[in-house]
């Protein structure tokens, strides 16, 4: 059995859309499959609507509320906890990635061909601004942290039951799961999609989480910014005793008539730069270590419900019924 897993936030437009493709899409499944929905807090009626529609739709599912919004990853971890499948793979609400994606997983998983399945996007449609931003930051990240990442990044995965035992043990909070699946090895093989546009609704996915993605990312798996810290500071100490020296022979022939001015003006503003962005890059590791060693769950359940694939003659019935 696959279980997958849907974290649900804002979706209250693609919900009869979504549950019209896991229909479709469940037709074409040899396999059993369970569908774990995971509401995140969502401020919409998304948790209303599923709890509607789930007991007439044609699928074995999981109906999974948290009690606030804890954020997409948070939201994945409790779907792959409570899924009970054999295989497990996730996918978005926002239908931008194919749900074919998801047998092209299941069949490799299967196959016993790779442990780890991560869908890479060949194409995405975007903005042009967004699309650029996102480039250079996979591009950066690939080169300095996750070198084995696809050049488009990852947002869609499967992997087998005892890689999501492994995944489950780690404690770490603001952390990416991505990295976190890399990190942890396995047979990996990669599938390409071409990611659609956004059919409604309006995506939660806004540039304040876009920042905290990107510095999770790096600063959970790499030590990459204080050896950058480091390097700065070695070598503005190195061009600080440069200048002191020729300011240095400068007064000693008489040609500094404000003995200092300018070096002390340089110095003080570099090394303030300096100070402030090494503090900074400091107290985003000491916030990691302390939201770690506080121990605190990186989601609460508020209520789990789960819902038996209904008779297909039947649910079309209720939704006919029900104008649907």
């Amino acid at each position: 059995m696959l279980s997958l897993v849907i974290p649900v936030y804002r979706n209250e437009e693609n919900l009869s859309r979504l549950l019209a493709e896991l229909g479709s899409l469940r037709q074409h499944f040899q396999d059993d499959l369970e569908v774990v929905f995971v509401v995140d807090g969502s401020p919409d009626r998304s948790l209303e609507i599923l709890r509607e529609r789930l007991p007439n739709e044609t699928l074995n599912s999981q109906l999974v509320s948290l009690s606030r919004n804890f954020g997409s990853f948070s939201a994945i971890l409790a779907g792959l906890t409570v899924g009970t499948g054999d295989y497990f793979a996730v996918m978005a609400a926002d239908l931008q990635e194919p749900p074919d994606l998801i047998l092209r997983f299941h069949q490799m998983l299967k196959s016993d061909t790779a442990d780890v399945v991560f869908g890479y996007r060949s194409k995405r449609s975007d903005p042009w601004l967004s699309d650029a931003a996102s480039s250079l930051f996979w591009l950066i990240y690939r080169k300095l942290v996750v070198k084995e990442m696809p050049k488009g990044g990852v947002d869609v995965f499967a992997c087998s039951r005892e890689v999501r035992d492994h995944l489950l043990r780690f404690r770490e909070v603001n952390t990416n799961l991505i990295a976190l699946l890399f990190w942890l090895g396995f047979r990996r093989h990669f599938i390409e999609y071409e990611r659609a546009p956004r059919h409604a609704g309006v995506s939660a996915w806004t540039f304040v989480k876009k920042l905290e993605y990107c510095l999770n990312s790096i600063f959970n798996f790499t030590d990459l910014p204080v050896r950058f810290l480091l390097i700065a500071g070695a070598t503005g100490s190195a061009l600080a005793t440069l200048a002191g020296l020729v300011v240095l022979i400068a007064r000693l022939r008489g040609q500094v008539p404000v003995p200092g001015y300018t070096v002390i003006v340089l110095s003080t503003l570099f090394f303030g730069g300096l100070i402030t962005f090494g503090l900074g890059i400091l107290g985003q590791y000491l916030w990691l270590v302390l939201q770690n060693a506080r121990g605190r769950p990186n989601y609460l359940i508020a209520k789990s419900e789960r819902y038996a694939e209904a008779d297909a003659s039947a649910a079309r019935s209720t939704r006919t019924a029900s104008g649907r």
